[in-house]
């Protein structure tokens, strides 16, 4: 039986007024209080920034409910105007923060480099990194998908050392099923599960590798989760756009096999 952590976390992305988030909390709250199944699950909202303190607070009550923050700045502090760290994120009350999403990559040129820095940066101020990973449709046509995603674990999260990793939850979504409504494969979801977890493995060891919590991104719903879920490899989903409606999310928590 696998101690790995089972895990649901909502991306709310850009979306969203402060009174529209706080009645959507409430919402998926409430059918969580009534409903005792799946209570073990980890279920982590990231809100916009603006929310983050508020949603922490609205948050409490129920069990095993944190919340994240959607990025963090690659720099410690300074003159980032515009720019949110690791420490203020932290000291609102959030315990996660989503780093590498496919959306800082490819419309904020982030780097291996950048997100990199914000691992370390994360990790500092005691927040626990749920790190995006995930190929192109142009790489998985020309069958790159294995050497894109080892790239992006090598260069951005395989210097840390092995107590620092074991707090990364890592989200493979491939880039070009995200908000299309195309799925990966059941198939397809665990080959690249496996082949990430291996790496793991290769560099710390089967111990880790057994207790890191791999997620499935990419317009994960109500619909498929329970058949992802059941992949010996996935332990959960980063969801989108399922996430921003209460009984669709509450319905994913609740697909994981009892």
């Amino acid at each position: 039986m696998s101690n790995r952590k089972k895990i649901v976390a909502g991306n709310w992305k850009m979306n969203k007024t402060y009174s529209e988030a706080i009645t959507l909390l409430y919402e998926v709250k409430d059918i969580l209080f009534k409903s005792k199944k799946n209570d073990g699950v980890l279920k982590i909202i990231a809100p916009p920034f603006p929310y983050l303190h508020d949603l922490h607070e609205a948050s409490k009550g129920i069990r095993n409910i944190y919340i994240a923050a959607q990025n963090c700045s690659s720099e410690e502090a300074g003159a980032f105007t515009g720019e949110v760290s690791a420490s203020m994120i932290k000291s609102v009350g959030a315990n996660y923060v989503i780093i590498g999403h496919s959306e800082r990559r490819i419309y904020f040129k982030e780097t291996h480099q950048d997100v990199r820095k914000k691992v370390d940066l994360a990790l500092k101020h005691h927040l626990s990194p749920i790190f995006c990973i995930g190929e192109s449709a142009e790489d998985r046509k020309e069958n790159e998908q294995f050497e894109v995603v080892g790239s992006q674990l090598t260069d951005s999260l395989f210097h840390l050392e092995p107590t620092e990793f074991s707090k990364v939850v890592i989200a493979y979504e491939p880039v070009w099923a995200i908000g299309t409504g195309i799925t990966a494969t059941t198939a397809q979801a665990q080959e690249i599960h496996l082949f990430i977890r291996s790496l793991i493995e290769k560099k710390y060891g089967k111990e880790i590798s057994g207790s890191t919590s791999i997620l499935y991104g990419g317009s994960c719903n109500a619909k498929n989760a329970t058949e992802l879920f059941l992949c010996p490899d996935v332990d959960g989903g980063l969801i989108g756009g399922a996430s921003l409606k209460a009984a669709e999310f509450s319905e994913i928590i609740h697909s994981f096999p009892q």
